[in-house]
């Protein structure tokens, strides 16, 4: 079984996955951020590797997805590999930060890759305004994020709404995160695992 939790920087998807791993005794999947050695680099000139940041993501996480699905665990992850692609890259290539060539060279390379993997069978949406992102931003507060604009923020927003609202690879659930606190609210959290186990299960 395999849940994916997807939604903007700052939406809360690792809190989640770490709650929902621990309730349901899935293993949880967490991006590798902190392994990335393009991050810093990347909001600092994100003109100059916005190509490398993504190529990064996309060969290190399309690993990591053939690896985990070959094992047939019951998981839980963190972002998935259609993010890289229809929310990152489309938007670095629309802000003008990646060239028409490189956008092109990477969503070939995407395009030839992605028959590799099966999608998850329920994929969560975290959706946030960009007050809750900025808001979950700064309470983490890691350094190299403290850069981010609002309204790449806020483009991101738009591409994921793009791509929820075409998402056919399987079921979908879509969470407001502006009205949900999971991370201190049990009653919450419960109302969340009671939709996911509805949707997986058929439970009611």
């Amino acid at each position: 079984m395999h849940i994916a939790i997807v939604g903007n920087i700052g939406a809360g998807k690792t809190t989640l996955t770490e709650k929902l791993a621990k309730h349901l005794n899935f293993e949880p999947q967490y991006e590798a951020v902190e392994n990335n050695p393009y991050l810093e680099d990347f909001y600092s000139d994100m003109k100059r590797w916005a190509f490398n940041l993504q190529i990064f993501f996309l060969n290190s996480r399309f690993r990591h997805i053939v690896d985990l699905q070959n094992r047939e665990i019951n998981m839980i992850q963190d972002r998935t590999i259609y993010e890289d692609a229809y929310i990152f890259a489309e938007n670095l290539y629309d802000m003008g930060l990646m060239s028409a060539r490189d956008f092109e060279n990477y969503s070939d390379i995407f395009q030839s890759i992605i028959h590799y993997i099966k999608p998850p069978d329920l994929l969560v949406y975290l959706r946030a305004s960009v007050p809750t992102l900025v808001n979950n931003i700064q309470k983490r507060g890691r350094d190299y994020e403290s850069g981010i604009r609002l309204d790449y923020l806020s483009k991101l927003n738009e591409k994921y709404e793009k791509w929820i609202g075409n998402y056919k690879e399987g079921k979908l659930l879509v969470l407001d995160k502006d009205n949900l606190d999971f991370a201190n609210n049990q009653e919450d959290l419960g109302t969340i695992i009671q939709k996911i186990e509805t949707e997986l299960f058929g439970l009611f």
